[in-house]
């Protein structure tokens, strides 16, 4: 709660964002609430219709000059449409009974300039447009991704063992940044095949460490004292506040957590296919525990059927994020004692705050540093089967992907393997169902599979390779198979497991289910992030140097 008040204070100097004057694609859905204007055919293609600067044909005759729609097939055919104050010009093949939409332009009446053009996955999937600064604002520049990429790295960098393997590590996961550049610039055939490299080492890196770990030399943070990380870690949260307050939008995924919640405080159903009328958005995909969580910050900052203004979402995903980051704190000194621990929680969190995908998500208000909060709460209560069969559950009933740690948890360091796992599973059933039942549809368990889990396999996504070569589909199944075979062989084996394995295994199982998804998007780096720093950070058993010890201390040697 406490979590939760500091939150709502942050976004209680919001202002509403006035409305933009002219169309903006980057603030319509999924970014934003402005919903695009109807199309209108006009009467004639010859003549300007009232108002108008250009005719139909003259704006059609502007868009064939467009890229993407050169790039098109030569049998289209262009239909113009008033747009507002603009022009639509919609490329179709086929005929008119099953025709296809496979090109679009936008062009400004007034200029007679091209705004926009699209083709292929671009035009159903708004995200693959490639609008500059639509998702997260200003993280995106390179003034402040840089810099949070240096910081990520820089205490953890031993200039004595420049080779050492947790740099690479760190390398490895800043990498995906690279594959995000592509996407802002509407290269999706390029980012989505970036990422691919990424997740597989992390998860081979991962598996690694949970079936064979190994202690490795030198400290952990080398040469900075753990007081300037700490400080560090404090400005950088004081920091990524004041951007979300100051400089951020709320995606269609923090808008349906909000109007989620208002319908739980006003006791009206969540999954009965009316869930955002007029909003413009599909929110009943998720479990009812996200939207449950939502409710704090909704009873703050109450939903008024407006998507420029949601304050509730910002409060909401700035205390998931800092939920995280104080739970990570806490992790470390539950996974070392004394003063090692305590150096271990300051490590993980700022490097939890300093990691710029963290900030990528919580800038666009998202919800997934939610699951993220699960996963690092089901490591804090480790030792107690109910406990972690609770949190778990959490998650699950948020976010369906993370139900996959249910065996790897269940048996969890393997002590009295198969009492803790019934007494996991107990806890994990009836939280589970006591989250669900009540918000169950009139069709039951089927429809409400249906609207969410149902939905969201069986939709289509370029971002995922299953997507974007859908002539590689035939694995996808196969994967698949191999994720849930994953899941439970991590729990049977190794019998006995430290916590810092339970967490790498984790983080294994969690790559493995999203490789597998039908769609895959940055923001889920931070549901395995959490469980990869911490196997990371705790197989590093050198002792802590700082500016007050010796350098031919223990610890200095490779």
């Amino acid at each position: 709660m406490l979590i939760a008040a500091l939150a709502a204070l942050a976004v209680a100097l919001m202002a509403p964002a006035p409305a933009a004057a002219n169309e903006n694609f980057a603030n319509e859905p999924p970014f934003g609430g402005e919903l695009p204007p109807p199309l209108v055919k006009p009467p004639s293609e010859r003549r300007p219709p009232a108002g108008f600067e250009l005719s139909g044909r003259e704006a059609i005759r502007i868009a064939d000059a467009a890229g993407a729609v050169r790039a098109e097939s030569p049998e289209m055919r262009a239909i113009a449409f008033e747009r507002g104050a603009d022009w639509q010009v919609s490329y179709f093949t086929g005929s008119v009974g099953s025709r296809t939409e496979v090109a679009r332009a936008i062009v400004d009446d007034q200029t007679g300039q091209v705004l926009g053009a699209w083709h292929d996955h671009q035009l159903d999937a708004p995200l693959a447009r490639g609008y500059s600064g639509a998702i997260a604002q200003k993280v995106n520049a390179p003034y402040v991704w840089l810099p949070l990429c240096v910081l990520f790295l820089a205490p953890f960098f031993d200039p004595r063992r420049p080779f050492r393997l947790l740099h690479l590590d760190l390398l490895v996961l800043l990498g995906l940044g690279v594959s995000l550049l592509f996407f802002n610039r509407g290269e999706i055939t390029t980012s989505v095949p970036l990422t691919y490299p990424v997740l597989g080492y992390v998860f081979a890196r991962m598996l690694w460490v949970g079936l064979r770990p190994r202690d490795r030399p030198g400290p952990l943070i080398p040469v900075l004292g753990v007081r300037w990380l700490a400080i560090g870690a404090l400005v950088l949260a004081c920091g990524r506040i004041a951007l979300n307050v100051a400089d951020s939008h709320v995606i269609d995924i923090g808008v349906a957590g909000v109007v989620g919640a208002d319908h739980v405080i006003h006791g009206q159903e969540l999954y009965n296919g009316n869930f955002a009328p007029g909003v413009g958005i599909r929110g009943d995909v998720y479990g009812p525990f996200n939207y449950i969580a939502y409710v704090p910050f909704e009873a703050a900052f109450p939903w008024h059927g407006h998507w420029g203004d949601v304050p509730a979402a910002h409060a909401a995903a700035i205390a998931f994020d800092l939920l995280t980051a104080l739970g990570l704190l806490a992790l470390g000194r539950r996974l070392r004692p004394g003063r090692d621990g305590r150096t271990l929680g300051i490590a993980l969190a700022f490097a939890w705050l300093a990691y710029p995908f963290t900030l990528y998500t919580m800038n666009a208000n998202a919800n997934d540093s939610l699951i993220a909060a699960t996963v690092v709460g089901a490591m804090l209560v480790l030792t107690s089967p109910p406990a972690r069969g609770a949190m778990v559950a959490l998650g699950a009933a948020a976010k369906f992907g993370s139900a996959a740690l249910a065996p790897l948890f269940a048996t969890a360091t393997g002590e009295r393997r198969w009492r803790s796992a019934i007494l996991f599973a107990v806890a994990f059933v009836a939280l589970t169902a006591l989250l669900i039942v009540p918000f169950l549809p009139n069709g039951g368990l089927h429809e409400f599979y249906d609207r969410t889990l149902g939905y969201q396999a069986s939709r289509s996504s370029p971002f995922s390779v299953w997507g974007l070569a859908p002539s590689l589909d035939f694995l996808r199944p196969i994967v698949r198979a191999g994720a849930i075979a994953l899941a439970f062989a991590v729990a049977l084996w190794p019998t006995r497991k430290t916590p810092a394995q339970v967490a790498a295994l984790a983080a294994a199982v969690l790559i493995a289910v999203q490789v597998g998804a039908t769609h895959w998007f940055y923001f889920y780096v931070v549901w395995f992030l959490p469980l990869v720093l911490a196997a990371l950070f705790v197989a590093q058993r050198g002792e802590q140097l700082s500016r007050y010890s010796s350098p031919a201390g223990p610890g200095s040697a490779s």
